[in-house]
């Protein structure tokens, strides 16, 4: 056994390396791991799986991926933690189509009824999967396999079932005492009468803590289904006295998760930083002096806000991958977990087009298209952006996020490409399947526009000039803004000369807006219009001011 102990929070830090996932490489490289290397990651399933389950998968992935870089065969799982017992019903579920619904629509009472039981023991609220554990886990392996990352998922409950745990179990109880004096270090309950086994109840199915008597020779323990707190409620026990195998029950978190590094031969586990500031320390104490086992090589990750927001399943402020994966193309989500993980990130939805931006020029500067602030920014597009894409193509072509919004403002496909290629995004010796990748990234942006209600939540009237009729003195000013338009200003430039055109031809300045509303949209208001046009291309927006089109 190695007497190196590593710093959850120091792996994967290093000068010398552009990509965090090569320095948590050279960590597990150092302890000269034996084929195939097991990276780890792990949940206990409750409520909507989101992209904070998918931070660690996807830690998990960077690291395999630099690994097999280096000629090592990876193993990549993840365990569902579904023996758990479900402590408090969540607010939101997910059905198999990702559609997030409050406990109103689903069978809330099969979740009510089983507090205190495993996830795998309790009835999918929705009835497609066989338990609620099962429906979860699901859910977890369609994301993975939306955003194409190999990940064997593991159940808890079938390792329990098919005696994996049967062994260590053992030997926790054999040393208890000696289980006890470590745990204690760290928590205040355990007492001399603590037992490090939670046996389920053969009358009502809950786990229980009220163990009585343990009988290694017969491989029992003896129980009475007792009250158990859970955060701020008490789960009744039945009051049933039994006895369980080993089998029939779990061991508590702080000895089951360095079990799991037993049973899995773990090379490798990311986590966050709850478990850095408590369950590692024990785990790895447990570990070493308890079973006798190298705990793996550890890294802290931070956790993500949705919208500044804590992500929560079980309060339902969520967001899934398969709804990031309607806005953003599955390379740019991959891209997001590039980034320096010890960092608190927010992914906000409202400016997602920042992140999209961010991977355009990360992809830009892979190819040699654009020069890098610096070689950090070379070193690491070099190294991760192979493992963000499929395939490094050249030949790729992205249409900017907020243009392709705006093209999607349009439904006509031809028109798209039309206007794409007219303004330069859409190279003309583009291939076929380039083009088609580019495209596809409107939908996704027209996606965003109407999940955010932005600026580009528009229908923009492109087909036909709407039928719109104006004075003299607002003719003449939107004829001058065309002019002003036709010499390529910003924005805010634009912005700046609507009030200055419309004070020059004494019109009303909400009226001169509401001209320009009406010959983009048909309607009387809209986004703050000089940004917008802006966006636009120049030559529809100059003959649309001048009523040409």
């Amino acid at each position: 056994m190695t007497e190196t102990v590593l710093d959850p929070y120091e792996v994967g830090r290093s000068s010398e390396r552009a990509f965090w996932a090569d320095s948590v490489a050279d960590a597990v490289e150092a302890r000269d791991p034996e084929d195939p290397i097991v990276i780890k990651g792990g949940v206990s399933p409750s409520g909507v799986p989101h992209i904070g389950h998918f931070n660690e998968i996807m830690r998990g992935y960077f690291v395999a991926e630099a690994l097999r870089d280096r000629g090592h065969e990876v193993r990549q799982v993840f365990t569902a933690d579904d023996k758990d017992r479900l402590r408090k019903v969540p607010r939101k579920l997910a059905d198999l189509d990702w559609n997030v619904v409050g406990l109103g629509e689903v069978d809330a009472g099969a979740l009510g009824r089983n507090l205190g039981k495993p996830y795998t023991d309790i009835p999918d609220p929705f009835g497609c999967c066989e338990s609620y554990g099962a429906h979860f886990t699901n859910l977890l392996k369609k994301s993975a396999e939306l955003v194409g990352v190999d990940v064997e998922f593991v159940s808890n409950t079938e390792l329990y079932a098919d005696g994996e745990f049967e062994a260590v179990t053992r030997r926790v109880l054999e040393r208890a005492d000696r289980a006890r004096e470590v745990l204690s270090e760290y928590q205040n309950k355990v007492d001399e009468d603590y037992v490090p086994f939670v046996p389920q109840c053969e009358a009502c199915g809950k786990l229980t803590e009220g163990v009585t008597e343990v009988d290694l020779d017969a491989g029992e323990v003896h129980y009475v289904c007792a009250d158990v707190e859970a955060g701020d409620q008490t789960i009744e026990g039945c009051g049933h006295e039994g006895v369980a195998g080993l089998r029939d029950g779990k061991l508590p978190w702080r000895f089951e998760w360095p079990a799991q590094w037993e049973i899995l031969g773990v090379d490798f586990e990311p986590f966050g930083k709850d478990h850095a500031e408590g369950s590692w320390p024990s785990g790895e104490d447990i570990a070493r002096n308890v079973l006798d086992v190298d705990p793996p090589v550890p890294m802290v990750y931070e956790w993500f806000t949705l919208e500044g927001e804590p992500l929560s399943s079980s309060s339902g402020n969520v967001v899934t991958v398969d709804e990031v994966l309607e806005i953003l193309e599955p390379e740019v989500f991959k891209y997001f977990f590039t980034k320096n993980p010890r960092k608190q990130r927010d992914f906000s939805v409202a400016n997602v087009d920042r992140l999209v931006d961010d991977f355009d020029r990360f992809e830009t500067v892979y190819f040699g298209e654009v020069d890098p602030r610096d070689e950090t920014e070379k070193a690491l597009a070099e190294r991760a952006y192979p493992m963000v894409v499929d395939e490094p193509r050249e030949d790729r072509v992205r249409i900017p996020y907020t243009f392709a919004a705006v093209l999607g403002m349009t439904d006509d496909p031809g028109l798209r490409e039309d206007i794409a290629r007219k303004e330069g995004h859409i190279p003309d010796d583009a291939p076929e399947w380039a083009v088609d990748g580019a495209l596809a990234r409107v939908e996704r942006a027209r996606n965003w526009a109407r999940r955010t209600s932005n600026e580009f939540d528009y229908e923009l009237k492109r087909a036909e000039l709407p039928d719109a009729e104006f004075d003299d003195a607002t003719a003449a000013a939107l004829d001058d803004l065309a002019d002003f338009v036709a010499e390529g200003h910003d924005g805010e430039a634009i912005q700046g000369e609507i009030y200055e055109t419309a004070k020059r031809h004494d019109v009303d300045v909400g009226e001169f807006f509401a001209a320009g509303y009406r010959l983009l949209f048909d309607d009387t208001e809209g986004p703050q219009l000089g940004p917008f046009i802006a966006k636009l291309d120049r030559d529809f927006v100059v003959k649309r001011l001048r009523r040409e089109a």
